[in-house]
């Protein structure tokens, strides 16, 4: 064969080689980026040691991804196969298999959330984070005690010793290391709000501050209140006065606490009792927020010593007692009528 042929015949491969190529790369990015056949959003779970043609099966099954013998060869070569993370990851309509694969190794993982509740008990948060999806439950079962030292609180008792907040978590995240979350964030919070405090006032600790803050939580839900309601059991305090809140009075009876207070309630002592004991509780009586521990160590000004339910979920205050007695008549004689 001439030598001018048989170059002829070596560029016309070559070219044909070349045009396949070029066919080949164009057709793989079109595959790459067209969106795939999915209707909703669809939450994949890539599970530890999964291989990339494992990850590439997941996504045909669930989102429709085609050719994943393709996909898996492509993200090998690029290097894809080393940085895939584990977890849940939430695929949505109109992504393609190279978007998709870039939210397997770059995107955030499905976040679930738990929220504990200003003015709630450390049973009701815990009620609710064991009864979250996706949580390693490990605590479950154990006591206070045993929680405690699991999570890290430099707290005695578990009452009140997590913050109040919306957490978000991954799946497979344990109830442990929320509640240490929890834990951290209330003393953070405190330590803040300690540091700001006003001068004068009747609390020793921090952890004095956080007890009358979860008072003030339980007294009202309306957060313009709190300063208010602080300086009312402030002024008390520095008078020598018992608290006389019955919140604490309900704290203090427990699982016999049907929904009423009687007067032999007020009468009982317990460790809890305002009526009955001098100063603050031994402990918080709820979750309290920021808001609250605010108000506890920065109480608002005034000479109003007692404060009455008003029925629409606000307080009167007053300042003589004869002026109070005046509110809870008014007041509560509206309320039973």
């Amino acid at each position: 064969m001439p030598r001018k042929l048989i170059i002829r015949s070596v560029m016309a491969i070559l070219a044909i080689f070349a045009i396949m190529l070029f066919s080949a790369n164009a057709w793989l990015a079109r595959y790459l980026d067209a969106p795939m056949p999915l209707a909703q959003p669809t939450v994949i779970e890539v599970r530890p040691g999964s291989s990339l043609r494992q990850v590439a099966s997941l996504l045909e099954a669930q989102v429709g991804l085609n050719h994943p013998a393709i996909f898996s060869y492509w993200a090998q070569r690029e290097g894809f196969d080393r940085s895939i993370r584990t977890g849940e990851f939430a695929i949505s309509p109109g992504m393609s298999p190279r978007a998709a694969l870039e939210h397997l190794v770059s995107g955030q993982a499905v976040q679930y959330p738990i929220t504990f509740i200003e003015g709630t008990r450390v049973q009701d948060a815990l009620s609710a984070l064991w009864n979250s999806p996706k949580l390693n439950i490990t605590l479950q079962g154990l006591s206070d005690a045993e929680i405690l030292a699991a999570i890290g609180t430099p707290f005695e008792h578990l009452e009140g010793s997590l913050y109040p907040d919306t957490y978000f978590y991954t799946a497979g995240t344990s109830d442990r290391d929320l509640l240490r979350r929890a834990s951290a964030r209330l003393q953070q919070v405190l330590s803040q709000e300690w540091e700001t405090r006003a001068v004068g006032l009747p609390l020793q600790t921090p952890y004095e501050a956080l007890t009358l803050a979860s008072i003030i939580e339980k007294e009202s839900g309306i957060f313009s209140e709190h300063g208010e309601i602080a300086g009312v059991f402030i002024r008390r305090l520095h008078a020598g006065m018992r608290l006389q809140s019955d919140p604490t009075v309900i704290y203090g009876m427990g699982e016999s606490y049907e929904g009423n207070i009687r007067r032999v309630d007020l009468e009982t002592t317990t460790a809890y009792n305002t009526y009955r004991i001098n100063g603050l509780p031994p402990t918080p009586i709820a979750m309290a927020g920021r808001n609250a521990i605010h108000a506890s160590l920065n109480p608002s000004d005034g000479e109003t010593l007692y404060f009455v339910a008003t029925g629409d979920g606000g307080h009167h205050f007053s300042a003589t007692l004869s002026e109070h007695n005046a509110a809870v008549r008014r007041y509560q004689l509206r309320q039973t009528q």
